[in-house]
């Protein structure tokens, strides 16, 4: 498929239908990879380790927003590190804010316990040194800015507000965007799906399918309205991305993997990029006929996970004229590279 991850072999049970898809990919926005959604975390930390040998200050503070979880923690730290390097800023006549005492309670605290921070120090110009302790008769660590860094004091202002302003580096979600051939439509809405697109383990899955003999039979039960919803919250939860088929008029499917989570709005830019002419009005109808009106509700809201097939229709009146304008038969709708990958569907 154009675009799509080389999956190689997949592990499956004998006798097992084939995957829909192998499994839910990202791409790196650092090394441009596509990785495997377990691999992902690994592959980050190695890109943005990687990434020091090019900008160790940009690495440092990508290291603090990423492997941090604690966004609150962080927001804090990187406050109160600013703060530092403000008050070198605002008055570099003044020798003791040019040193930070690293057993100092707040420090210790706030910044030295997240990670990426003593890389940041050291990137921006701190140097680690022992020092005594004023009025004591003892020995303590700092971090002491050189003496060089006085002449570029508006580098440690931009490298504050770059630590101020940085987000999460953050993998993007292959779309693993396959065409199939036109298909009958008991083959377009058989999906096979991998572990990878329940928030489930393997066990809790089998376990899950044969909770659905008897949820059939709980159904037929008398359920307030409030029973039913909390019901379909947790079912809700349980997927963590989704795979959709839209069927075209003419029979040709398109195929993407999505975060449960996302609006019907991103399925309508999908859609609308893989068409020779974006401009074309078209609706996408759920399984049922619905039409798809409301492109901010989430998948997991309108029932299309963890995968559905879709159908979607042109706007009547456009294409007659679209149509009568044609030298010739109108041929697919889909961008020809697209179609120079078609698959047929298993």
């Amino acid at each position: 498929a154009p675009g799509a991850p080389d999956t190689g072999s997949t592990d499956r049970e004998e006798g097992a239908a084939a995957p829909s898809v192998s499994g839910v990919y990202f791409i790196c926005p650092l090394t441009g990879d596509v990785v495997r959604k377990d691999q992902k975390e690994k592959h980050l930390r190695e890109a943005i380790q990687a990434y020091f040998s090019v900008d160790p200050v940009a690495a440092s503070i990508m290291e603090i927003h990423t492997f941090n979880k604690d966004r609150d923690k962080v927001r804090l730290c990187v406050e109160t590190m600013a703060k530092y390097l403000d008050n070198i800023y605002l008055h570099p006549e003044e020798e003791k804010y040019r040193k930070i005492k690293l057993q100092n309670k707040v420090f210790q605290e706030r910044i030295s316990c997240l990670e990426g921070t003593h890389k940041f120090f050291q990137a921006v110009g701190f140097e680690t040194k022992t020092l005594p302790v004023p009025e004591q008769d003892s020995m303590e660590e700092y971090y002491v800015l050189k003496e060089e860094m006085l002449s570029r004091l508006e580098e440690l202002k931009e490298h504050k507000e770059q630590l101020l302003s940085s987000e999460p580096v953050r993998a993007q979600l292959h779309r693993q965007l396959t065409v199939f051939q036109p298909s009958p439509s008991g083959a377009a809405a058989r999906f096979e799906l991998p572990h990878d697109f329940f928030n489930l383990t393997a066990e809790e899955l089998r376990r899950e399918q044969r909770l659905r003999t008897e949820a059939v039979e709980k159904a037929s039960m008398l359920r307030t309205r409030a029973m039913r919803e909390k019901e379909e919250q947790r079912e809700m939860r349980k997927y963590n991305y989704t795979l959709l088929r839209v069927r075209f008029p003419d029979g040709y499917i398109l195929q993407g993997t999505f975060y449960a989570r996302e609006s019907v709005s991103a399925l309508y830019n999908f859609v609308r990029e893989a068409l020779k002419e974006d401009w074309l009005p078209f609706e996408l109808l759920a399984p049922g006929g619905v039409k798809l009106t409301d492109e901010n509700l989430a998948f997991n809201e309108c029932g299309l996970v963890p995968s559905a097939l879709l159908s979607l229709a042109w706007d009547a009146a456009v294409m007659a004229d679209v149509e009568a304008a044609a030298a010739e038969e109108q041929r697919s709708a889909l961008k020809a590279e697209l179609l120079a990958g078609v698959q047929t569907l298993s």
